[in-house]
């Protein structure tokens, strides 16, 4: 009978190695390999009139027109904004994996879906941090009915999986995976070893029960998901909680949906009664200006099925040093530090020595190229101390050569735009309607830099 072995798992990308070294071959980071037991697999005795003994309960190939109709089934959390980042609902077998950080309100989150879903569906909270004590002493302090709740307090993941069989449950909660074990490894929990088997069991376990099955996940001072990457690779959604810190609204973002869109978000208030939703994200995002103000431009932004108004602020002031300073929040900095070149060569306005500041106003990070326009817009009002008009609205990819390439959705931003009582819309010309007005709303379209900083003048 073949031995196990033991081969080393990097816990940032996932790649195996025979032995430990101090730097992953595969991504280049330092002191993330860590021990892993490989158990040899079992087998299977060939069957002499052909095939492999105990195939009677193997899995059989299926027509996929059989199975489409059944695919497509959700049932609703009861959190719509949870719904909108999951893709519509729980899908039958599914594994989603919560990251966040500490105290940013992922267990309060799955204990009021619990709640919320308590009188249709069965559900089971395993809490491996808890007592089932705190557990409900926090559901009475949030409102949370508990009549039809079980919990149970427990870590290895042989008995929480014999009690799943036994009581089957339709939504399956693990607070939190990082104190899962199991009884084959002799690692201690929380090892890449312990992480990795005992998530692969509950992936098990959901797609032979059809049980949905939620895995709450430690965060990295990096941000990142403890554990091996291939954790994120096993399950079929990875959903992350964010915030800023003394900041009561959290963002709910899906990275990875095997169901749904990608990047969709869930904006919630952190309130003494739990988590509440934010109907209209849109005005958290916009700061409540008293007057015209330099340094500010709106954009709309698109994450996942959703058009959002966030606001760009810029502070552009003299430099003491003699490398200026380029700091974005929320943008990336090596596309602020082009959007300058390409504002220096087709914009006339060189801030070489000046130290430039942008910031996405509510702690959203805006991933997508419409970002440019506006950016340049708020630099450049910063810059000449020159607030834009009230009511603009501004969207648009910048070129190298100082063009104004479309975006996708433009059309569905503008509606957005106009729901909110903006008056003025600076827009590429390939994004523009064709009637020059969206209801009150003034289309403006550009096709190159010039062209957009000439429409910000005006009055």
């Amino acid at each position: 009978m073949a031995k196990a072995r033991t081969a080393y798992v990097c816990a940032e990308c996932g790649a195996e190695h025979n032995k430990w070294q101090g730097q992953c071959a595969e991504c280049g980071v330092w002191n993330t390999l860590a021990e892993f037991v490989v158990q040899p697999a079992k087998s299977a005795a060939v069957n002499p009139r052909g095939g492999y003994a105990g195939a009677v309960n193997a899995a059989k190939v299926t027509k996929l027109a059989t199975v489409a109709a059944e695919a497509d089934q959700r049932s609703a959390t009861g959190i719509a904004e949870l719904d909108r980042v999951l893709g519509g609902g729980l899908v039958t077998g599914s594994v989603v994996l919560i990251g966040g950080d500490p105290g940013i309100g992922k267990s309060t989150l799955l204990l009021q879906m619990l709640g919320a879903i308590g009188q249709r569906v069965r559900g089971l909270y395993v809490t491996g941090e808890e007592s089932v004590a705190q557990v409900a002493s926090r559901g009475q302090r949030l409102g949370i009915a508990l009549d039809g709740l079980e919990a149970l307090a427990e870590t290895s993941i042989e008995r929480i999986l014999g009690e799943a069989a036994n009581s089957k449950p339709d939504v399956l909660i693990i607070d939190s995976i990082q104190t899962i074990w199991t009884e084959t490894l002799t690692a201690a929990p929380g090892s890449v070893s312990q992480v990795r088997e005992s998530a692969a069991r509950l992936v098990r376990f959901a797609k032979e029960s059809g049980t949905s099955v939620f895995l709450v996940g430690h965060v990295t001072k990096e941000g990142g998901i403890a554990g091996p990457r291939v954790l994120e690779h096993m399950v079929d959604a990875v959903l992350y909680f964010e915030g800023e810190a003394g900041s009561r609204f959290r963002i709910l973002r899906a990275f990875k949906n095997r169901f749904g869109a990608v990047n969709e978000l869930g904006v919630f208030a952190m309130s003494d009664r739990g988590l509440r939703e934010v109907p209209n994200p849109s005005a958290i995002f916009l700061s409540a200006h008293s007057g015209p103000t330099s340094g500010s431009a709106v954009m709309v932004t698109r994450e996942g099925t959703r058009p959002l108004l966030v606001e760009v602020q810029a502070l552009v002031d003299q430099s003491s040093l003699g490398n200026p300073r380029r700091v974005a929040l929320g943008l990336e900095q090596n596309r602020l530090a082009m959007l300058l070149a390409v504002l220096h060569r087709h914009g006339g306005a060189a801030v070489y020595d000046q130290d430039v500041f942008v910031n996405i106003v509510g702690g959203i990070r805006v991933q997508e190229t419409a970002a440019d326009l506006p950016v340049l817009l708020a630099v450049l009002s910063s810059f000449r101390d020159r607030p834009l008009p009230e009511k603009t609205v501004v969207f648009g990819e910048v070129g190298l050569s100082g063009e104004i390439r479309p975006v996708p959705n433009g059309e569905e931003r503008l509606k957005e735009a106009a729901t909110h009582g903006f008056l003025r819309a600076i827009v590429p010309k390939a994004n523009a309607p064709k009637k020059s007005k969206m209801g009150e709303m003034e289309i403006v379209a550009v096709d190159r830099l010039s062209e957009a900083i000439e429409a910000a003048r005006r009055d």
